[in-house]
């Protein structure tokens, strides 16, 4: 059987995130937003990352209700998949079977010292060490499959994602010289520009994560008055002159932070929030803040509880978008196997 053609490329953006708990203001800053963005100049595919999410154990009731309330949260972001124009495609990794079986192929083209390299894999294995698994080492070709199914040209991701994608060009590239043909499209990585990584508000050198709650953690689901008392509490430094606010993320990391977190619930830059604030106290920019991610948090909120009221809506969006990205992801793997040689299905 002769190779197949890869199609013509068009923009293509691909994204997931795992149903792993309520996600993070920096979840939401440096992930949701930035991603959605592309909407407008891409074909665009977001989906649900429940078998990423199984290289930790999970108990079932948890996955499930975890699965149906990210698609939401994407949902009261903006995702939207009945644009007439350029609807978005929303589904969970799991209903379209093509990715483990790319995963698969694809781990014969990766390298044990590759894997062995990728700086995620060591912080896991510190953190689950009970439990370093098999699928825990792969994560990496997993996500190289889900990206090149779709043949992406730009998969959003964060610093700490970075070498993943870099392993998924190596590995496309690899494939396609040892074939000599173009079966893979290479993706690149693209960092969102603004609150790409949202800190810690007890300890700006550290990236905000639900693996370290408490204080530091704004998560979606804060009340207002939660969100208050974080801010309140937000480290800043001992600096009371009057250009204490300004922007100097190396010199003043807690003031960045919290200028850059004022930055993306309003679509400015942290300068221009810094302008807006200045000779002005550290209780001022922690308030401001507080109101800023609140007055954007509560509207998210309430649209996100709407699409939870109605399952049946959103489990049809599901169904709907895995139906639209499994023709693409088995016209990609049917191009594999025919650049393997692979015999057909008889």
């Amino acid at each position: 059987m002769q190779p197949m053609e890869l199609p013509a490329v068009q923009p293509t953006v691909l994204t997931g995130i795992q149903p792993s708990g309520v996600p993070t203001l920096g979840n939401y800053l440096g992930f949701f937003k930035p991603a959605l963005s592309f909407q407008a100049t891409h074909r665009a595919y977001y989906f649900i990352v429940d078998h990423h999410a199984i290289t930790a154990r999970q108990a079932p009731a948890d996955l499930l209700a975890n699965t149906r309330e990210v698609a939401a949260w994407y949902l009261a972001a903006g995702l939207n998949p009945e644009n007439p124009n350029n609807p978005a495609t929303l589904f969970v990794q799991s209903h379209v079977r093509a990715h483990v079986e790319l995963g698969w192929i694809l781990n014969t083209f990766t390298q044990m010292g590759e894997l062995e390299r990728m700086t995620q894999y060591k912080d896991k294995s510190v953190q689950h060490a009970q439990n370093i698994n098999v699928g825990l080492f792969g994560y990496p070709v997993l996500q190289a499959a889900d990206i090149l199914l779709y043949n992406a040209t730009d998969v959003p991701v964060g610093d700490d994602q970075k070498q993943h994608v870099e392993l998924c060009r190596d590995i496309a590239l690899r494939f396609n010289h040892h074939y000599g043909t173009s079966t893979f499209h290479v993706p690149k990585h693209t960092i969102p520009p603004h609150g790409a990584r949202v800190r810690d508000l007890q300890d700006p050198t550290k990236k905000m994560s639900k693996s370290r709650p408490g204080l530091g953690c704004v998560l979606l689901t804060d009340t207002p008055e939660e969100v208050e008392k974080k801010f309140k509490r937000a480290v800043t430094d001992s600096d009371t002159g009057p250009d204490a606010i300004r922007y100097a993320p190396e010199e003043k990391p807690g003031v960045a932070n919290l200028l850059e977190i004022i930055a993306g619930c309003r679509d400015q830059t942290p300068q221009q929030a810094a302008v807006q604030l200045h000779g002005q106290q550290y209780g001022a920019l922690k308030a401001e803040a507080a109101a800023a991610v609140n007055a954007m948090l509560q509207p998210l909120q309430a649209a996100q509880q709407g699409w939870l009221q109605n399952t049946q809506k959103l489990d049809d969006v599901l169904r709907r978008g895995a139906a639209q990205a499994e023709p693409v992801a088995n016209a990609t793997l049917a191009r594999v196997k025919a650049a393997m040689g692979y015999l057909p299905p008889l």
